[in-house]
C-alpha cells in the first residue's frame, strides 16, 4: 500500500452543541469506536476544503480523503469527498 500525502491540514473546531448525524454512520463507528468517544466527536467539526463546507468529525472520520488525525489536526488527502464504503 503506497504512502498517503496529505494536501490539506484542517484544524478541528469544537462546538458547545452535538450536531445531528445519520444513525447508520454512528452505528457502523460502533463497532470501532467508544460510545464516549462518539459522543465527544459529535460536537466537533471541520472546515471541509474538499465539500467547501462545514462537517461533523464523525463524517470527517468516515471520508475517503481522511489519513489520520494529530493532536486536533486532520490530514486530509483533498481528492474526493464521501463516506467509505462500509
Amino acid at each position: 500500500m503506497s504512502e498517503r500525502i496529505p494536501q490539506y491540514c484542517v484544524e478541528i473546531k469544537k462546538s458547545s452543541k452535538s450536531f445531528k448525524v445519520d444513525q447508520m454512520l454512528v452505528e457502523n463507528l460502533k463497532k470501532s469506536l467508544s460510545s464516549k468517544m462518539i459522543t465527544a466527536m459529535k460536537k466537533e467539526y471541520v472546515n471541509c476544503p474538499v465539500a467547501k463546507q462545514e462537517v461533523v468529525f464523525l463524517v470527517c472520520f468516515n471520508c475517503k480523503s481522511y489519513i489520520r488525525r494529530v493532536k486536533g489536526v486532520v490530514h486530509c488527502e483533498g481528492k474526493e469527498f464521501g463516506l467509505k464504503e462500509i
